[in-house]
C-alpha cells in the first residue's frame, strides 16, 4: 500500500491536521507540532492530546502514516555550545511532544557546521544529539532528511546519512526521509527510471533500504545538481514525472508517508490523485 499525502497545516490545533489531511484525499500525512519558526510552545494539554487522536482515528491515520516535522530554527550539529545546547533542548521538546500524540516518526534535517567545523565533527555532533534525544524519549524514530546540501548543510550525501546512523547507538530508533528535489539537486540524477535505479541501488548500498521510514515528493525548479533547495509541482520541474511513477511502482516505498511539499497546495489533490493512478490503488 502506497500511503500519499502533504505537509498540511495544523494552524488552530494540531488536531486540525488530520481533517485537512482527509479533504485532500490523502491517506498520510506530515505537520508541525509547533510554531515551525519559534524556539518554543504552549505544552500539549491531555484535551488537545485526545483531539488529534481521536481525528485520526476518525480520518483512519494510523501512525505510521504520519510524518511530523521539527522546527527550521534546529541545528543539532552547531558549532557553538550554547546554541547547540539550546537546539538540543528544544529537539527533545519536539520528541515528547510527537510521544505525547502517539507518533512514531520525528523528521528532522541533520544540521549545518557552519563552515566552522570539519564535516564529520559536525557529523559526530549531530549523532550525539540524536543519541541524547532518544535516550531522553520512548517509542519516537528520529528520521533524518537527506538535504540539498544548500550552504553549509549536510546530510546531502548519503555516506552522510550512513555516517550518522553508524554512530547513533538505538539503530532500532533511526531512519531515513529520502526527498526527492533534494536527491536530484545534491547530484543523484532521478529523471529517468534507468537513473532511479541506479539511485537508489546506490542508497540501498550504503545506508539501506531498511532505514527508510518516508520520503517527500517533490520536483525540483532548479537544475540538476545545483545544490539548491526549490521545489515545484510534480511534472513542472527538472524531474519531470517518470522518477513518480518508479517510486508509485516500487514495493520498497511500501507503507511509509510520501509526502507532497509542492508550491501550489491547490494542486495537492491532483497531485495526490495521480501518484495513486501511479500506484494502481
Amino acid at each position: 500500500m502506497k500511503y500519499i499525502g502533504a505537509h498540511v497545516s495544523a494552524a488552530g490545533g494540531v488536531f486540525n491536521a488530520p481533517k485537512n489531511a482527509a479533504a485532500i484525499g490523502a491517506s498520510a500525512f506530515a505537520l508541525f507540532t509547533k510554531n515551525q519558526k519559534r524556539w518554543s510552545a504552549a505544552p500539549l494539554t491531555a484535551a488537545v492530546v485526545e483531539q488529534f487522536k481521536a481525528s485520526c482515528r476518525q480520518h483512519n491515520f494510523a501512525p505510521q502514516q504520519i510524518l511530523p516535522h521539527d522546527g527550521y530554527l534546529i541545528n543539532l550539529g552547531h558549532p557553538e555550545v550554547e546554541k547547540l545546547e539550546k537546539s538540543r533542548a528544544a529537539f527533545c521538546d519536539e520528541m515528547e511532544r510527537c510521544q505525547q500524540l502517539g507518533l512514531c516518526y520525528l523528521n528532522f534535517h541533520p544540521g549545518s557546521h557552519l563552515k566552522q567545523l570539519s564535516e564529520d565533527d559536525c557529523l559526530q555532533r549531530i549523532a550525539e544529539s540524536v543519541n541524547i534525544a532518544l535516550q531522553r524519549s520512548c517509542g519516537v524514530t528520529a528520521v533524518i532528511e537527506n538535504t540539498a546540501g544548500q550552504g553549509s548543510n549536510l546530510g546531502y550525501r548519503f555516506e552522510h546519512l550512513a555516517r550518522i546512523i553508524e554512530l547513533v547507538e538505538d539503530k532500532s530508533r533511526v531512519g531515513v526521509c529520502l526527498d526527492t528535489c533534494h536527491t536530484f539537486v545534491s547530484g543523484y540524477d532521478l529523471r529517468t527510471s534507468a537513473a532511479c535505479a541506479a539511485t537508489f541501488g546506490e542508497f540501498d548500498a550504503v545506508v539501506g533500504f531498511r532505514y527508510l521510514k518516508g520520503m517527500h515528493l517533490n520536483d525540483s525548479k532548479v537544475a540538476f545538481a545545483s545544490r539548491v533547495d526549490r521545489h515545484a509541482p510534480l511534472g513542472d520541474g527538472e524531474l519531470g514525472l517518470d522518477c513518480f511513477r518508479y517510486i508509485m511502482a516500487d514495493p520498497r516505498f511500501d507503507d511509509i508517508p510520501l509526502i507532497l511539499e509542492t508550491t501550489e497546495p491547490e494542486r495537492w489533490p491532483k497531485e495526490i490523485a495521480l501518484l495513486n493512478q501511479f500506484a494502481g490503488q
